[in-house]
């Protein structure tokens, strides 16, 4: 375990390293003590998340063979074609060109597709095949079983952490400790830490904060991507840390949140001030009238109780729950961000059709159909009209990962400027008219080592949630009711893809909350197949799932979209946790919430 691997003398599990420690970030804002000095309220608590697999739809399957031109080609999905490309050109030592990816849109993703897991051994295969003569291809499909141990996870936390306030509920101090299981190599390991340490302070202006992060190398599996990537463990922290703060101070907990939510002018932990476009006070203000609150005197009240079971079933209780959260939008941190997009304009008098190359990844979540309606709202053409050519580094540029809430950002902004170019290029009669245009968003920068500070992200998108369920007191059941995501996209480019990505994050994370414990001992997976890691079915989802969708536009978004697809995800959890302490008077800081873990907690003889 990490504690074990932070030991002095503690096997080095990579020598060369001379340390366990993969990475680490600290950050350094304002006078700690002091804070804690104004503080009339302390909360002091330890949280662990647990492990949680991607339970992708497909398996990792692919197919590679040698293409017309002689390039190594290999057909798998994932998340970024270009990047995939490269790793296998170094790994077999061939030029880039030489090696060729396509990515069918086909078996889901969740960041679990961000790690190469079959790509190189399938492009060896069919190279050492020509070499020998033998031009056939190659197929490998991983079993389920084979999935399970065989690509990273969600990252494990260990996190201490105390809150200080003042009597009226302003924060004034947080002190966080963040410890990660980085498993056993390390990819994404460094980044998804960054986002924990960012959004352990959850978006509140608090002016004294220390954070000390840090992800370490353990004899178990890797772990790496997995949507929110580190936001839905530093958003249970730090909504844990808020609604406690709300029960000791005797305060509303949307009325605590609404007084110390960040906006354009407070600065983050980080030291710098958010992107214009802030909205989590709305998306707040939203959730809470849907949910039962109501501004009251100038104050928020619940003013709608949640309507209590039978009482001929005492074992029966029902509990209500808030929570609210932020995430990046694109990569963070001073790492290079661009998008590039090509735009083909067919016909002689007027534009018989369009061709738009894109690399993005489509993993499920409808990216292809986003870039046509973009393109044809850009092109003034009927839907109809366009053409996709994707997923292939012979014919598509690079676009950069489906990943960190960023292809319709990214891509949405790379096709607007190719498709205008293109349509300039027609006015002056070139045709085929034909550009090519690469987005770069305003840069970002990485933490500075002694304090922290950094402008760490361009965008954010900005999520709450409110939760109704009941729990049985005597087996530990969770059932969940109601839960109230209001969320806010900039611009609703699919309002019916919005809707789902909405709804398939409630019920992944609730799968996260409630049902997936993952199991690994000696390093090795117990829990290897989905009879014993469970994950959400028909009749584990919520009864209602109200997806509320507002639309407040990000000045450089794509007609003022902003990326979406994790932040339903973050404030599940701690919402879930907050009604499971309403419905039984006991606070939850680890899960997930299995019947076991409930039931013995509240009847521990």
């Amino acid at each position: 375990d990490p504690h074990t691997a932070l030991e002095s003398g503690s096997t080095l599990l990579h020598p060369d390293r001379g340390s366990n420690v993969i990475h680490s970030y600290r950050i350094r804002k304002g006078d700690l003590q002091k804070g804690f000095e104004e503080a009339d309220f302390v909360v002091e608590s330890s949280y662990e998340t647990p492990v949680q697999e991607h339970a992708f739809l497909q398996p990792e399957a692919g197919v590679a063979y040698m293409d017309e031109e002689n390039r190594v080609t290999v057909v798998a999905a994932g998340q970024w074609a270009h990047e995939e490309q490269e790793q296998i050109a170094h790994a077999l030592s061939l030029p880039m060109d030489k090696v060729r990816v396509i990515q069918p849109a086909i078996g889901g993703a969740f960041g679990g597709r961000e790690d190469i897991s079959i790509q190189i051994v399938l492009a060896l295969a069919a190279y050492r095949l020509a070499q020998r003569g033998i031009h056939r291809p190659v197929k490998l499909v991983w079993s389920r079983e084979e999935s399970m141990f065989g690509h990273g996870k969600r990252h494990p936390y260990y996190m201490h952490t105390r809150w200080g306030a003042k009597r009226d509920g302003t924060l004034v101090a947080a002190e966080v400790n963040l410890v990660a299981d980085g498993g056993a190599y390390c990819y994404t390991s460094p980044k998804v830490l960054g986002n924990a340490t960012l959004m352990c302070t959850g978006p509140y202006a608090i002016p004294n904060v220390h954070v000390d992060s840090c992800v370490v190398y353990t004899n178990n599996l890797p772990n790496g991507a997995f949507r929110g990537f580190g936001g839905p463990q530093g958003a249970y922290l730090a909504e844990m840390q808020m609604n406690k703060l709300a029960e000791l101070l005797e305060m509303d907990p949307v009325e605590i949140r609404m007084k110390n939510l960040l906006d354009e002018e407070k600065t983050i932990s980080m030291n710098s001030k958010l992107p214009k476009g802030v909205s989590i006070r709305e998306v707040l203000k939203d959730c809470a009238e849907a949910s039962g609150w109501k501004l009251v005197d100038g104050a928020w009240k619940q003013v709608e109780e949640i309507s209590q079971p039978d009482p001929k079933k005492p074992y029966l209780r029902r509990g209500r729950g808030i929570a609210c959260a932020y995430k990046n939008v694109g990569f963070s941190f001073g790492a290079p961000e661009s998008c590039t997009a090509m735009v083909e304009l067919h016909g002689q008098t007027e534009i018989d059709y369009a061709v738009v190359h894109h690399a993005g990844s489509d993993v499920g979540q409808g990216a292809h159909t986003v870039f046509a309606q973009i393109a044809a709202e850009t092109l003034n053409l009927p839907i109809e009209k366009i053409r996709l050519v994707t997923g292939d580094t012979a014919f598509t540029p690079n676009s950069g990962s489906a990943s960190a809430s960023r292809m319709t950002f990214m891509a949405g902004n790379s096709i607007i400027g190719a498709a205008r170019e293109a349509l300039a290029r027609w006015e002056q009669e070139d045709r085929p008219a034909i550009a090519t245009f690469v987005y770069r968003p305003p840069a970002t920068t990485p933490m500075n080592k002694e304090t922290g500070e950094a402008m760490p992200n361009f965008s954010y998108g900005y999520v709450a949630e409110a939760v109704d369920l009941e729990v049985d007191v005597e087996t530990g059941e969770i059932h969940l009711l109601k839960v109230t995501c209001s969320d806010d996209v900039g611009k609703a480019i699919n309002p019916q893809q919005v809707v789902g990505q909405i709804e398939g994050a409630v019920v992944q994370a609730g799968g996260y909350a409630i049902l997936e414990n993952f199991i690994q001992r000696d390093g090795k997976v117990v829990t290897d197949k989905l009879s014993t890691y469970l994950i959400p079915t028909v009749l584990d989802i919520p009864d209602q799932v109200e997806s509320r969708v507002l639309e407040i536009k990000d000045p450089i978004g794509p007609y003022g979209a902003r990326g979406m697809g994790e932040m339903p995800y973050l404030p599940l959890v701690p919402a879930i946790a907050d009604a499971l302490h309403q419905a039984t008077g006991v606070w939850f800081n680890r899960f997930p919430f299995t019947p076991e873990l409930v039931s013995s907690t509240l009847q521990p003889f």
